[in-house]
């Protein structure tokens, strides 16, 4: 990950990334006056970046323009994604980053921008690397310390989450994201405690023992949780995530390519929860916080669940299977039941759970719905806009309710044809009493090309996402 360290003097041989708010504030750095007006005159038209070229060391700008608080940021992201970029065509390895503005959200989403636009995933390449972006002083005396860390931290679990979402089922079992789990754990202070298939089995989760029926390796039961000392919250937040690791669709097969090739990302909203909770204990949040992951694959194998099986679930419920491809709902709602042990205040789903919901939005956010309170959805809102990881709410009728009853068992595990993303999430909702967030990440977790810097492949959807939440409600009454 691209290491930011603070600094004081701006150097005259290095690059310079640059962020402004008014045009006079460029006299700041000391250019010559044809490149200075070669600036302001790219400045003029150009709405995110102007560069100069100044005998091989580059000067880019981004000026801050009129607009709501979550465009800014979003710009300012964008701007310095664009700058990493630009870096690293031209194999520089290390820069300064300059603020000559005083807002110091506006220096660090540059510094975002930058940090995830530099992202990649190359561990399975062989031969030598090629050049990339590696180092950044910054010299902004707006940003303290503390801040420019969490930035830090947050963005480290957002790579981190992205390549958990980008490694393949060769190098990524659900026995293996348990692992992973513990290790982040260790690491950022939160415990970890990974179920086997027998105390699954011991648990009654008959939502995820059916998935893992055609698979030849277990699943696991990941249980983290972050609770320090004088949390703000009685009741915790409660994060579930689905992590099939990999999805064939079972015994409902699904059609490739352009489907089940990009199947490994079935688990990213696992790697969100894993994410989040590691981003909270690094930075030490004073919120209770709880994440659970149900992971197996799902695949045909002799055994595979099929379509026209009852399912026993762990809270009792009975499930007619009317497709297997629908799998990331059962497993979700053995960990809905297991979670209401904890008495959660709010207890969220994330996951890659329908076509609907990419179709209903487009990569472009994630839908929500549930019920919650307005004020949690008031919070859940506020972290969207100043993320940039926007969510559109879908109502959440009784009617769709209907649509998921069983002739033969207590429901059905799909809908109709119509607003799939809202049936799924009824389903879900059966599982829970506590006020209840669903995120159906289908359209954003993974990317089949690049969006500013949400890179190709795994983008970490979520992780900001619910990291900002979470800190919100450290400061929430």
């Amino acid at each position: 990950m691209l290491q930011i360290t603070k600094t004081t003097r701006v150097s005259g041989a290095k690059d310079l990334l640059v962020i402004l708010t008014d045009n006079a504030q460029l006299r700041g750095i000391g250019l010559e006056r044809n490149d200075h007006q070669y600036l302001l005159e790219q400045l003029k038209d150009e709405p995110l970046m102007a560069t100069c070229d100044i005998s091989g060391r580059l000067v880019m700008v981004h000026q801050v323009r009129k607009g709501s608080t979550s465009q800014q940021l979003e710009r300012a992201r964008q701007a310095g994604n664009a700058m990493a970029l630009k870096l690293i065509a031209t194999k520089r390895e290390e820069a300064q980053a300059v603020s000559l503005q005083g807002d110091p959200a506006l220096t660090l989403a540059l510094l975002e921008g930058a940090t995830l636009g530099a992202y990649t995933f190359n561990r399975h390449k062989t031969g030598d690397q090629p050049r990339t972006l590696k180092k950044l002083g910054l010299i902004a005396t707006e940003v303290k310390a503390p801040a420019l860390q969490e930035l830090l931290d947050v963005c480290e679990a957002n790579l981190t989450a992205r390549d958990l979402v980008n490694e393949p089922v060769s190098h990524l079992s659900a026995v293996q994201l348990g692992q992973a789990a513990q290790k982040l754990g260790k690491s950022a202070g939160f415990t970890t405690k990974v179920m086997n298939k027998k105390q699954i089995e011991a648990e009654k989760m008959g939502g995820l023992l059916a998935v893992n029926q055609g698979s030849i390796d277990p699943p696991v039961f990941i249980v983290m949780e972050w609770k320090p000392k004088g949390a703000v919250n009685k009741k915790p937040v409660v994060l579930v995530g689905k992590g099939v690791v990999y999805d064939t669709g079972g015994l409902s097969l699904k059609p490739t390519p352009n489907s089940m090739d990009a199947m490994k990302c079935d688990m990213a909203g696992a790697a969100a929860v894993i994410g989040a909770i590691t981003a909270v204990a690094k930075r030490k949040l004073p919120v209770h916080v709880v994440a659970l992951v149900p992971s197996t694959d799902n695949r045909p194998g002799g055994r595979a669940f099929a379509p026209g099986d009852v399912l026993k679930m762990h809270s009792g419920l009975t499930v007619e299977n009317l497709n297997s491809d629908a799998e990331g709902r059962l497993i979700l709602a053995d960990a809905l039941s297991y979670g209401e042990r904890y008495d959660a205040e709010t207890i969220f789903t994330i996951a890659t759970l329908t076509g609907a919901a990419s179709r209903a939005i487009g990569t472009y956010g994630t839908v929500t719905m549930g019920t919650a309170t307005e004020q949690q959805f008031a919070l859940l809102h506020e972290a969207a806009d100043s993320t940039y990881e926007r969510v559109a709410r879908m109502p959440f009728w009784d009617e769709y309710g209907e649509e998921i009853k069983s002739d033969i068992a207590d429901m059905k595990n799909i809908g109709g044809p119509l607003a799939g993303q809202i049936t799924a999430g009824k389903f879900l909702a059966r599982y829970t009493t506590k006020p209840f967030i669903h995120l159906d990440i289908a359209g954003p977790s993974f990317l089949d090309k690049r969006d500013h810097y949400r890179t190709k492949g795994g983008s970490g959807v979520g992780v900001r996402l619910l990291f900002e939440f979470i800190k919100r409600r450290a400061s929430a009454k």
